[in-house]
């Protein structure tokens, strides 16, 4: 981060929101969607107590714990919380980071808001059907979007083709 985005930050929110991207159409909630709501009781019986923290917490798995970071083979990424295809196997790449990384997503399926968790404006982005936590996309992936959605493997499923 460049020390004048940081001071900008510090300073208040309306100067930092400049700095998040802004969002396309594709990226916007699918409204033909039908949510899934359902109690922090049952949450907390359907999801593991990791997928649970990520997913309804907000918070993230530690880099390299995912085995979906070294997953290879054809198929679909599917929201652990709801099975929502969020991703597909074309869309995943090898970002170094540590956790699955996609240069896109599935339109419609995903929503984004501003976190600033870190002081800083990062996006965050959730699964459309059960507003789970997923990630973060950053503007440093490769072609043809240069964007990085950034997911907690564990708030994924993987589905091979």
């Amino acid at each position: 981060m460049k020390r004048r985005t940081f001071l900008q930050a510090l300073v208040g929110f309306p100067a930092a929101i400049s700095f998040v991207p802004a969002l396309e159409a594709s990226h916007r909630p699918d409204h033909q969607i039908e949510p899934l709501k359902l109690s922090h009781k049952e949450w907390k019986e359907r999801l593991d107590k990791m997928q649970f923290y990520v997913l309804r917490e907000e918070g993230t798995e530690r880099a390299f714990t995912s085995p979906l970071n070294e997953e290879k083979r054809k198929g679909e990424y599917r929201c652990a919380g709801c099975d929502l295809l969020l991703f597909t196997s074309e869309m995943k790449y090898d970002s170094g980071t540590g956790w699955p990384s996609f240069f896109t997503v599935v339109e419609g399926h995903i929503g984004t808001k501003t976190d600033f968790k870190l002081i800083y404006p990062r996006t965050e982005y959730h699964c459309t059907r059960c507003g789970g936590h997923q990630g973060h996309v950053f503007n440093d992936g490769p072609k043809p979007t240069g964007e990085r959605w950034c997911n907690n493997g564990v708030a994924l499923r993987f589905v091979p083709a």
